[in-house]
């Protein structure tokens, strides 16, 4: 049976991306963390790593091994967890991937409060958009904004996601307002990130499809975003993401009778296991408090949210 300090080394390794980092990370040399790789791969009798001098990447077998090693690893710590479930301290290191606007504004301002109520906790957190694979990146959880189809992972919902259609006012005063879908299709600029076209919006006669189309291409949420505030076009946004414009008039929202699927939720995504760590479980139960069904970044918009088809005052 492989030593269980050689298989964590082995997965620090993978999660860090070399020897050098994961040597940091659990004080050792790295000429002790390669030593013990050895050691690992010689007890298995299979090359787990490929080394050269700039990288290291996983062999097949070493992907396999590591998908299983990941959840020896969560099922010891719950273990400990269990016995120590007296004292209900979460503790360890916490890897979380997150999307990157809404890390930036609604994970990364509330990370302090978090902390501080969790001492023996650390937290990595990776803002990406895209999506990770939870497991074989040796995360413990995403955070994920999407509608989510059968998975072998489990989610819990944190909170309902409302994207809905708005301009500036500048780019209203000289393009004017689109009065239809087929309005808006035809004699306006549209923009959005390559990965959210075309538009699936649903509305009185159920969900209709547009093709965006402007002078940009951009693979970028966070560069939609300053071309919509700067009057480049219409976008689809979520509430999340524009509460603060919208309440100061910097935004417009437009045929509110449209939005984007109400599947779409934002979840928290983890490795389904039997039993769930401390350090998850109150990660995301921080968060479920947090936002809840009705987050605070929608407040003021009661209105809108329950009267979609209800014409902008003003």
């Amino acid at each position: 049976m492989s030593n269980l300090t050689d298989m964590e080394i082995f997965a620090r390794v993978v999660s860090s991306g070399s020897m050098s980092a994961a040597g940091r990370e659990m004080s050792l040399s790295p000429a002790v963390v390669s030593k013990r790789i050895r050691r690992l791969e010689e007890k298995l009798g299979t090359r787990l790593l490929q080394r050269t001098t700039r990288q290291i990447a996983m062999t097949e077998a070493g992907q396999g091994f590591y998908e299983r090693v990941v959840a020896i690893l969560a099922s010891v710590e719950e273990a400990e967890s269990f016995v120590s479930r007296g004292s209900a301290k979460a503790r360890g290191n916490l890897r979380v991937a997150v999307p990157t606007s809404f890390g930036r504004l609604h994970i990364a301002p509330h990370l302090g409060r978090f902390l501080s109520e969790n001492p023996d906790l650390s937290v990595n957190l990776d803002l990406s958009d895209d999506f990770v694979d939870i497991v074989g990146d040796g995360y413990d959880l995403a955070v994920r904004i999407a509608e989510l189809s059968d998975s072998s992972l489990v989610a819990r919902r944190l909170a309902p996601v409302h994207r809905i259609l708005c301009a500036s006012p500048e780019y209203l005063d000289r393009y004017g307002v689109p009065e239809s879908i087929e309005d808006l299709a035809a004699n306006h600029v549209t923009i959005a990130a390559t990965s959210q076209d075309p538009w699936r919006l649903a509305g009185p006669n159920g969900i209709e499809t547009v093709r965006t189309q402007a002078p940009l291409k951009t693979n970028s949420n966070e560069v939609v975003r300053e071309c919509l505030l700067a009057g480049v076009g219409i976008a689809l946004r979520s509430t999340w993401d524009i509460g603060p414009e919208l309440h100061e008039g910097k935004l417009q929202i437009l045929l509110p009778q449209y939005r984007a699927s109400k599947d779409v939720g934002l979840y928290a995504v983890y490795p389904s296991r039997q039993f769930l760590p401390a350090k998850v479980r109150v990660f995301i139960d921080y968060l479920a408090a947090l936002y809840g069904s009705s987050p605070y970044w929608d407040a003021g918009l009661d209105d809108w949210l329950r009267l979609p088809s209800r014409a902008q005052a003003g």
